[in-house]
C-alpha cells in the first residue's frame, strides 16, 4: 500500500555517502588519468559521464536532506513523517535528476550543448502542444503539494468522489474511497474543482439523502427525533446534538430530505456503522405507511403497526 511506505533517512545517508565516494574516485581518476583510460576511450567517456550526473546529483541530494531536515527540526515532526512539503521537494529532485541524465548522455556522446539547445527549441512547441496536458497536471500537482490545504492522509471529497489522500504524484492524486477502492484523479481536476477537506475542519460530517412519500407527512423535527433515538449508541462518535435534517426539495409526491450527523473525528469502520443504522431505520419508517384497498373499491392510507424495534426507538 502507498500509505505503508515510509522514509528512512538512514539508508538515504548512506546512499549519499557512497554516492560521493564514487564521485570522488572519478574525479581522481578525472585529474590523474590511468593507463586503461588511454587504452580505452569509451571508459573514459563513460566515467565522465557517470562523473557529471553523480556530481549534480549529490549536490542536490545533500541539499534536499537538510532541507528536510531542517523542515521537520522546525515543526517539531517525526522522522518518518508525510508531508506535503517533503513531498513536492522529492518530486523536484526526481525532475532534476532526470535533467542530469539528460546531461550526461550528451556529455558521453559528446554533443555540442549549443547544438542540442537548438534542435530542442525547434521541437519545444510540438512538445508543449503534444503534452499539454501532462505538463498542467506536473505544474498543478506542484502547487497542490506546496499548498497547506491539502495533506497526505486529509479526507477530502471532489464531486462525487470522496475519500483519503494515499499519494499525491506529478499526473493525479491518488484516494481511497470508503469501500477501500483506489481513485485517481487528475490533477488538473483536482486543482479546478471545488474541494471539501474534512480533516481541516474540528468535526466529519455525514450526509444522507433520502426521500418520503408525501403522504406519510413526517416533519425534519419528527425525523430528526426519531433518528436521534437510533444515534444514541454511538454517543462515543457523535457530536452532542449533531443530527439535523433539512428538507431539500418538495415534489408531488415525496419530500428529499438530508440527515447530516456531526462525527467527531475520522472513523471510517464507525462511519459505515452510524450510515447503515441510519439508513435501516429510514427503511423501517418509509414502511409503516401501507396501501390498502377497501371492499368497496375505495384506495384508503392507513398505517401500519409499529413493530417491537420501532417502539423501543420511538
Amino acid at each position: 500500500m502507498i500509505e505503508d511506505r515510509e522514509r528512512k533517512a538512514g539508508k538515504e545517508l548512506l546512499i549519499i555517502v557512497f554516492r560521493a565516494i564514487v564521485w570522488s574516485v572519478l574525479v581522481y581518476f578525472y585529474f590523474n588519468k590511468p593507463k586503461f583510460y588511454n587504452e580505452n576511450t569509451s571508459v573514459e567517456s563513460v566515467a565522465k559521464a557517470v562523473l557529471v550526473f553523480l556530481g549534480a546529483s549529490l549536490v542536490v541530494s545533500t541539499l534536499r536532506l537538510t532541507i528536510i531536515y531542517w523542515y521537520i527540526r522546525k515543526h517539531n515532526f517525526k522522522s518518518n513523517i508525510k508531508d506535503n512539503f517533503i513531498l513536492g521537494i522529492n518530486r523536484i529532485v526526481s525532475i532534476l535528476n532526470t535533467v542530469f541524465i539528460v546531461i550526461a548522455f550528451i556529455t558521453l556522446f559528446k554533443v555540442d550543448p549549443k547544438d542540442f539547445i537548438f534542435s530542442v527549441s525547434i521541437v519545444a512547441a510540438a512538445i508543449a502542444v503534444t503534452f499539454k496536458e501532462y505538463i498542467t497536471n506536473m505544474i498543478n500537482g506542484l502547487i497542490i503539494m506546496f499548498s497547506d490545504r491539502l495533506s497526505l492522509g486529509d479526507h477530502i471529497r471532489i464531486g462525487n468522489n470522496e475519500g483519503k489522500i494515499l499519494d499525491i504524484t506529478l499526473i493525479n492524486m491518488i484516494l481511497q474511497n470508503e469501500d477501500s477502492d483506489m481513485v485517481i484523479v487528475p490533477n488538473s481536476i483536482a486543482f479546478s474543482s471545488v474541494i471539501i477537506n474534512q480533516s481541516k475542519q474540528n468535526t466529519k460530517k455525514l450526509s444522507i439523502d433520502f426521500d418520503m412519500a408525501l403522504e406519510n407527512g413526517y416533519t425534519p423535527e419528527y425525523l430528526e427525533n426519531y433518528l436521534n433515538k437510533v444515534i444514541d449508541n454511538y454517543s462515543a462518535n457523535v457530536v452532542p446534538g449533531g443530527l439535523t435534517v433539512k428538507t431539500l426539495e418538495i415534489n408531488k409526491d415525496v419530500v428529499i430530505f438530508k440527515a447530516m450527523v456531526l462525527l467527531k473525528f475520522y472513523d471510517k469502520l464507525k462511519e459505515r456503522e452510524i450510515r447503515r443504522a441510519i439508513n435501516t431505520a429510514l427503511i423501517r419508517l418509509s414502511a409503516t405507511l401501507k396501501k390498502t384497498t377497501s371492499p368497496n373499491g375505495e384506495d384508503n392510507v392507513s398505517k401500519s403497526k409499529t413493530t417491537s424495534q420501532e417502539k423501543e426507538l420511538l
